[in-house]
């Protein structure tokens, strides 16, 4: 099994590789072929190492292996090396499930693309560093997938670089994710330096000893989150993403679906036992969670960019990931980050398949009365809109119900606005799907010519995530249902340290009924107002520059947060930089580097003189030096 599952991560790097290298002189056909061909044979390597796992508890639900002795310094000594259990193991299904799917949509999406077999390489080495970060068995591992990722996100979000605004949005992303990458590793330091190691194992076992609100676990716990805030789109640094939509949408789909933005939780997760060791750490990451939710949801209500829709649902839906981790709900943030990767995946994937019938149009209020043209990707897209929603039986009720219980038993206040956060999730996304496919075609006459179904690979991969967003909530089925939670079984070995530590209170079945079916109603009430408003009275957003009140305009301008970012932080570094320029680049090192060169230059052209070419001068400084030699000598 050891030397099979290492290959997991080989096979992507492999595909980016050989395309990288030969891809103008392949045909498209085989650079799908190497593209779709890498990520699904990693995929069936994941179902392999997936199968060998069921059934096993305890120490026999994890296997590291060892591949080669990496750095080796004095005491420090890190391996490189793969940890196989169910935490990685269950990643390794969607990284390379939802990300087959997604190349396969490529095809279609991408088609005519002049840069086809660059754009294949780039997502072939997003998956293999996606991989690495989730198959690494230390800190340090992670570390290397996590810079990896952020670099491909850079490549993919500034794919179309002849746009400028494109390559800023690129910028952006790179730059905003080093400053929590600054905190990941700080954090890694830290654990180093407490601990004397960096390995998962070796960590968590010595963690395990230690009291509860220690301060240097609250510090490492606390640098890992800014780390995760970055990653993962929390406020702060949250603004990179709804910009990382300037990449073609399979990107989008990518980044926010399944792979970049979830590698914040799955790093939270795999620490759970620092996290569940530092009450303190927990309340902040549950709070920034539930702000972060709050406040990325009131901007989708006025967004009309049907991405930009999307990538604040991604903010929103992060945002519950991490009040669930916060409030000790481990897997059911797993569990959210599965279901989440089902119905983002279709809704962005829907979302390129209406762009790319609207002839690269994304404004929703352009668009209207799609359903009688794109008949699947209304579908699909219906049955995305309703699982996000956390309509019951969708898939997205069961995780989010999860999450949102464990908040009721730890914070009522946590589970309220968690509520208040899901009802205005169902009125945004049904905005959206009643502004797209109802009502009237506001569109032009060319682009009504144009619409049109998309081609089976893009529309495949549409059915195929909307089954799984149907259908995702059996993973997790509660006890309520007379279920007993499939996901739950099978994380706990990962989870059971942090489970005995952590005081839950238990909820009555009548209880937990109770809190479902509120936040069912409150999320079907917001869903028949978003149907009266925008479908039976069909009322389009008013136009860019229309007159609407000032809390409709603040939110529809993201609260200025770019513009408050830009004036606090981007404009003085601009400024600065550009008297550091001025004052001690040019005038002063410039200068400095300059004189030495021009002292060289006198000199040389100094002792160039005395080359004369005449034979008596040669003979009278010959002379000279020698009586000078033994002057010296005789001193």
């Amino acid at each position: 099994m050891n030397s099979i599952v290492a290959l997991i991560p080989v096979f992507p790097f492999l595909g980016f590789f050989v395309i990288a290298l030969f891809g103008k002189k392949l045909s498209k056909g085989f650079v799908n072929i190497i593209g779709c061909g890498t990520v699904f044979a990693s995929l069936a390597l994941s179902v392999y190492a997936f199968a060998s796992l069921l059934g096993k508890t305890g120490d026999e639900a994890g296997v590291t292996i060892r591949l080669f002795d990496w750095i080796t310094a004095g005491n420090f000594s890190v391996p490189f090396a793969f940890l196989i259990d169910p935490l990685s193991c269950w990643f390794l299904l969607i990284i390379t499930g939802i990300g087959f799917l997604i190349h396969i949509y490529s095809i279609g999406y991408m088609h005519d693309d002049p840069a086809f077999s660059r754009f294949f390489a780039y997502l072939n080495l997003f998956i293999f560093f996606m991989l690495l970060l989730v198959l690494g068995d230390s800190y340090l591992t992670m570390f290397v997938g996590w810079e990896g990722v952020g670099l491909c996100s850079y490549l993919l979000i500034g794919f179309w670089f002849k746009n400028n605004e494109y390559n800023k949005a690129a910028n952006k992303a790179f730059i905003m994710n080093r400053i929590g990458d600054l905190g990941f590793l700080l954090g890694i330091i830290l654990i180093y330096v407490t601990f004397g190691t960096i390995r998962y194992h070796e960590v968590f076992d010595v963690a395990n000893s230690f009291p509860a609100g220690k301060p240097v676990i609250v510090a490492i716990t606390l640098l890992l989150f800014v780390g995760a805030t970055g990653k993962s789109a929390q406020i702060p640094l949250y603004t990179w993403l709804p910009d990382a939509m300037a990449g073609p949408t399979p990107v989008s789909a990518l980044i926010h679906a399944a792979t970049m933005v979830t590698a914040g939780i799955y790093m939270i997760a795999r620490s759970n036992i620092l996290y569940t060791l530092a009450p303190v750490s927990m309340d902040i990451v549950a709070g920034v969670g539930l702000i972060t939710a709050i406040f990325a949801a009131t901007i989708g209500l006025f967004q009309n960019d049907i991405k930009k829709v999307l990538a604040y649902s991604t903010v929103s839906q992060l945002g519950y990931m991490f009040l669930g981790l916060g409030v000790g709900a481990y897997t059911g943030s797993v569990f959210h980050v599965t279901t989440h990767a089902f119905f983002k995946a279709l809704l962005f994937l829907g979302a390129g398949s209406v762009i790319h019938a609207m002839s690269g149009e994304q404004d929703i209020r352009n668009m209207g009365g799609l359903k009688k043209y794109l008949r699947i990707t209304y579908v699909t897209f219906l049955l995305g809109t309703i699982a996000i929603s956390g309509i019951f039986p969708f898939s997205g009720f069961f995780s989010k119900d999860e999450i949102l219980g464990h908040a009721f038993t730890y914070n009522k206040f946590f589970w309220l606005m968690g509520v208040l956060g899901s009802v205005m999730t169902a009125f945004y996304m049904f905005r959206l799907f009643y502004l797209t496919f109802y009502g009237k075609f506001r569109g032009t006459e060319k682009q009504q010519h144009h619409l049109h179904e998309s081609p089976a690979t893009m529309t495949i991969p549409l059915i195929v995530l909307a089954i799984l967003s149907v259908g995702g909530g059996l993973l997790g089925i509660p006890e309520v249902f007379g279920g007993n939670h499939w996901l739950h079984q099978f994380l706990s070995p990962v989870f059971s340290a942090s489970d005995f530590k952590m005081l839950s209170k238990e909820m009555s079945h009548s209880s937990e009924i109770t809190l479902m079916m509120i936040a069912v109603i409150a999320a079907g009430g917001s869903i028949a107002a978003a149907w009266y408003y925008y479908a039976k009275k069909e009322n389009v957003p008013a136009a860019e520059g229309a007159a609407i009140n000032p809390v409709q305009k603040t939110i529809y301008h993201k609260y200025y947060m770019d513009e408050l970012y830009a004036n606090i932080f981007t404009k003085p570094i601009d400024w600065l930089s550009e008297k550091l320029h001025k004052i001690i680049e040019l005038k002063a090192i410039d200068r400095a580097v300059n004189y030495v060169g021009e002292s060289v230059t006198w000199m040389s052209s100094q002792a160039r003189l005395l080359q004369t070419g005449q034979i008596g001068f040669y003979i009278f400084a010959m002379v000279v030096s020698i009586v000078l030699i033994l002057f010296f000598k005789l001193m």
